[in-house]
């Protein structure tokens, strides 16, 4: 339908009609128009698979057999991949099966910065970095929105907490909001067109984020040019009069009272008695039928979609096989020869838990899910003996496994709760078991981290500390298998530096979906060489995180961000603190040579701005690597800018571009870098742009951020600016 066509169609509405659009009159959806032909609009979370039915006025499950579906890779894991083509296919199987579900929205990607390891809802959220979270979100969006469905970027913005998210008040400067926190969601408006933004729960500056006419009426809609639907978080509106006069278009709470929601009956008061105008109401009905439109929702030519395919499952084991990050490989332990295993113990709860069923709005019920433990048995077969052992007793939806009156292991916690001091002689009844079981093992994996108990919706974490005394389990199991392989699963950094130095080998990756024990199994054992990075910086201890060190956290009625625009690796690099592993840090079972960085500087054709042609900046950055070891493996090449004699307060160095490519044992090929204006700028808070100033930068191609192997240095000529 053409724009006049749909102004036609709300002006048919009744002001009733219109209300029942722009407010939930269920939990996931709003109220049809059937004689308009209007649907109602569908919504589902996200982002790691479509959540399972809920009931239309209670949050309780309705318990089908058909509503399970693919799990997909948490958005930390996937930024982990480092590839931009895997985001893709991600975002494409998440939107086919919220198509094939009959959903018209999906709450996903997070693009919401790492700004403190405590974060619950990290795990959600891609990386600390905005150009990695821009780049992988871009594509992500356009995955999902090929099946004729919406993606819904969130939490627009600065829902970096979970400790009081539902008021507290985030101060931070104007320079860090444009440079750290909001371009991810820049990039997915203009360039991955998403057709959903949300709002979120905290404030900014004193106004909630969800009515704020800076971000969503200056900043979302007036110079970005966003045209699709603005969404509440699921009661985050709290003035029906002061969101009525922002253009945030529904209103979805967690409630039954549909009626008595901000935009249902109190809207249509406003607007009755003019403290909302009816052009208000109007623009918020363009915005969701515009939306509508372009999904197919009133042509009736819409995409099926599907779900559970079988060709997903494919796709999302390649995209787990390239999150998982090889930290430390000292002896060159892995990758483990299979033949030659007898005997594999397994120890730690990560090794035998599911974890799709947690983490809050993230939630899904997986068609299913591999364990690391089950990944190992069905690679190993049945020629080797694979013992499991839990090591360590872990507290709230944990298993508490113990030996019955014959001796046998059983699950505790499905009986009753148990007591401290029942915890405490499990605890070391768990430990010398596991090390007993060791002793004569082939090799010995431990597998811990955090689960979705600490990783969660709602709630921070109180400290970065390996929760069920992980830190003592694994020193005492180094005591008795220094070759032990570690290997941590977490949706966010945890602290390890009591055993570090004396770990050998060390895994790391973060929720990585249904296929993520069979990916494991297939890195350790060498049919896939490891390629994660980390998309952010693993501190050595949580003192030494920007946001505890120089900024605060969770702060009380506010919390002000005074590390500014030093945010992760910009803080360690530039204040010249050492991390326990770099931002981009990951290793290979092969060996990387980087040769020689060339660049080149030349101006061009930026494009329009106003009536006038305005000019801009390309440099190319071209590199050769060669696989210089014995085995076939994918490396990035991180580009990093730094410059050089700035006059302005800037970081050390920041990422402005990646490219990852697989190469043969022996092969060489050239990877490159394109860097706008933009890559070289800072935000001016007087002149409310990017800006680029002439003078001399460094080109670093990089390993990880403190790995740099070539330089090339390009001068610029003149100044540029960019529109934020």
């Amino acid at each position: 339908m053409t724009h006049n066509e749909l102004q036609a169609l709300c002006e048919k509405m009744t002001l009733d009609e219109k209300i029942g659009m722009v407010h939930g009159a269920a939990l996931f959806k709003t109220q049809a128009i059937k004689r308009l032909g209007i649907p109602p609009f569908t919504y589902s979370d996200g982002p790691m698979g479509v959540r399972f039915e809920y009931k239309d006025d209670v949050w309780i499950p309705k318990n089908l057999s058909d509503d399970s579906t693919s799990y997909l890779l948490s958005n930390t894991a996937l930024a982990s991949t480092f590839n931009t083509s895997l985001a893709y296919e991600a975002g494409k199987i998440l939107g086919e099966e919220t198509r094939g579900r009959g959903k018209d929205m999906i709450l996903g990607p997070g693009v919401n910065i790492h700004r403190s390891p405590l974060c619950g809802r990290n795990f959600e959220y891609m990386s600390e970095d905005p150009y990695l979270s821009s780049r992988m979100a871009v594509p992500y969006i356009k995955g999902v929105q090929e099946s004729d469905v919406s993606a819904c970027v969130k939490h627009f913005a600065l829902n970096n907490q979970e400790t009081r998210r539902n008021d507290v008040d985030v101060h931070v400067s104007e320079r860090a909001l444009f440079e750290i926190y909001l371009p991810a969601f820049r990039a997915a408006v203009k360039e991955g067109h998403s057709l959903g933004i949300m709002g979120s729960y905290n404030k900014f500056m004193g106004t909630y984020c969800s009515h704020h006419p800076y971000l969503i009426d200056e900043i979302l809609h007036r110079e970005w040019g966003f045209e699709g639907i603005t969404v509440s978080d699921w009661g985050s509106i709290h003035d029906t009069v002061e969101a009525g006069n922002v253009g945030i278009d529904t209103d979805m709470r967690v409630t039954d009272n549909f009626d008595e929601y901000c935009f249902a009956n109190p809207l249509k008061k406003a607007v009755e008695d003019g403290r909302v105008s009816m052009e208000m109401l109007d623009e918020k009905i363009m915005h969701i039928l515009n939306v509508m439109n372009r999904l197919h929702m009133l042509d009736g030519e819409r995409k099926a979609g599907t779900y559970n395919a079988l060709s997903f499952g494919e796709k999302l084991l390649q995209a787990a096989e390239e999150s998982i990050i090889l930290l430390k490989n000292e002896d060159k332990l892995l990758p483990l020869n299979k033949k030659k295993l007898k005997k594999l113990v397994v120890i730690g709860d990560n090794g035998n838990r599911l974890h799709a069923l947690g983490g809050g709005s993230a939630e899904i019920r997986a068609l299913y899910e591999l364990s690391p433990l089950m990944g190992l048995k069905m690679t190993l077969g049945g020629n080797c003996e694979v013992v499991y052992e839990p090591g360590y007793y872990t507290s709230v939806t944990g298993h508490a496994w113990g030996r019955d009156s014959n001796s046998q292991w059983v699950d505790f916690t499905a009986v009753r709760e148990l007591t401290p001091e029942e915890i405490t002689s499990l605890s070391k009844e768990y430990l010398e078991s596991a090390k007993a079981s060791c002793k004569d093992a082939d090799a010995v994996i431990f597998i811990g981290g955090l689960n979705h108990d600490y990783d969660v919706e709602g709630k921070d974490k109180d400290s970065m500390t390996l929760p069920g005394g992980q830190d003592t389990v694994i020193k005492e199991l180094l005591k008795v298998r220094p070759d032990m392989i570690i290997t941590m699963i977490a949706g966010s950094p945890v602290d390890m530096h009591e055993w570090l130095d004396d770990a050998r080998t060390l895994l790391y990756y973060s929720y990585n979906g249904m296929q993520g024990g069979h990916a494991f199994a297939r890195v350790l054992f060498g049919d896939v060489n490891p390629s994660g990075k980390l998309p952010t910086t693993l501190p050595l201890t949580l003192e030494d995180s920007p946001a505890h060190s120089l900024g605060e956290f969770p702060g009380n009625d506010v919390v002000s961000y005074d590390e500014d625009i030093y945010v992760g690796y910009r803080y360690f690099d530039t204040y010249d603190v050492k991390p326990a592993f770099a931002f981009g840090h990951g290793l290979s079972y092969t060996e990387f040579s980087f040769g020689e960085l060339k660049a080149s500087v030349k101006e061009t054709d930026g494009g329009e701005n106003g009536t006038c042609t305005v000019p801009s900046l390309k440099v190319e950055a071209f590199l050769p690597v060669t696989n210089a070891g014995d085995r076939d493996g994918a490396v990035t090449v991180q580009f990093y800018v730094k410059p050089v004699d700035s006059s302005v307060k800037r970081p050390l160095k920041e990422l402005r571009g990646f490219d990852k490519q697989f190469l043969k044992a022996g092969e060489t090929k050239e990877f490159a870098g394109e860097f706008d204006a933009y890559s070289f700028s800072y935000y001016d808070e007087e002149r409310k742009c990017y800006v680029t100033l002439p003078g001399t930068y460094e080109i670093c191609a990089a390993y990880a951020c403190d790995d740099v192997r070539s330089v090339a240095r390009v001068e610029i000529e003149k100044e540029y600016t960019v529109s934020r």
